[in-house]
């Protein structure tokens, strides 16, 4: 049953100072409306319970990818096409142009954004177990200001996240590194496109000679929300990966992820499908 469009109002505000400007003045009242892929689906089925949106797809300030000699930055604004497409990201972050490429379909990788698919907070989305891995941090404003926020700490539950009603997310901050780093990525789903994910895996590491130096492991669809397995991550670095090695990292992952069973999957299928990635990831690493 779709929702009845004249229960809901969008303002479009001319630039990013307007647009801060009306969630400040009634904070909570305002949701802000991007790419709307997420809003829409729920609009069709009837299922969109908030009335009032703020349009900010047309905000200059909140598009761009900046490239310096530390960081790279995404507007919050930039879509799957342009991330997966972006030649620094596809070098440097493969992993996040994984996730984009792997995002629904073209045409919602064209209107699909980075920053809606942080803010609608699924612990099933494919972009987060990325940007856990390289570190990314948020740049959260409103009309006071700005703040830098680590990404790790962002979602605190289940479709909660420490954003304040008034603040939008203004662009994601990815640290640059020179270290040789081995990357992993599998989304596992019922199809092998247009597919919300069962397990979502990504995976970073140093390594050299079957040993581990530092190693970074996110997953999605495990947890309430998107997790960094840092249990995990301690139990490999420094261990060459003998057979004894890889047993010990399956059992803690086992212990370190709360996966539920619902319509997708079920507990015992994501618990140990996860440990299976986890051990074709370590693979991966003593034979690329």
């Amino acid at each position: 049953m779709r929702s009845f469009i004249p229960v809901y109002e969008m303002q479009a505000p001319r630039n990013l100072a307007a647009a801060l400007d009306m969630l400040a003045r009634e904070p909570g009242e305002w949701r802000p409306f991007a790419g709307g892929t997420d809003l829409m689906v729920l609009l069709e089925a009837g299922k969109l319970p908030h009335r009032r949106y703020v349009n900010i797809w047309n905000l200059e300030e909140l598009r761009g990818i900046e490239v310096t000699s530390s960081h790279v930055s995404l507007g919050a604004l930039t879509t799957f096409t342009v991330v997966r497409r972006h030649p620094t990201l596809q070098l440097e972050f493969p992993l996040l142009c994984r996730a984009a490429a792997e995002t629904g379909a073209v045409a919602t990788q064209n209107r699909g954004t980075l920053g809606g698919n942080i803010a609608n907070a699924s612990p099933a989305a494919d972009s987060p177990p990325a940007l856990l891995v390289y570190d990314a941090e948020l740049e959260l404003i409103s009309a006071r200001g700005s703040r830098r926020l680590p990404y790790h700490k962002f979602h605190s539950g289940y479709k909660t996240m420490d954003l304040q009603p008034e603040e939008l997310i203004a662009r994601i901050w990815l640290p640059r590194t020179h270290a040789q780093r081995k990357s992993y990525f599998r989304k596992v789903g019922t199809r092998r496109a247009q597919a919300i994910s069962k397990i979502c895996f990504a995976g970073v590491a140093e390594s050299e000679n079957g040993s581990v130096g530092d190693i970074r492991i996110a997953l999605g669809s495990v947890a309430p929300t998107v997790i960094r397995a840092a249990q995990t991550e301690h139990a490999l670095r420094g261990k060459y990966l003998d057979a004894a090695a890889i047993a010990s990292a399956r059992a803690t992952l086992a212990r370190e992820i709360a996966p539920i069973d619902d319509m997708r999957s079920s507990t015992r299928y994501r618990r140990a499908v996860s440990q299976n990635l986890l051990e074709e990831f370590l693979a991966s690493l003593v034979h690329p």
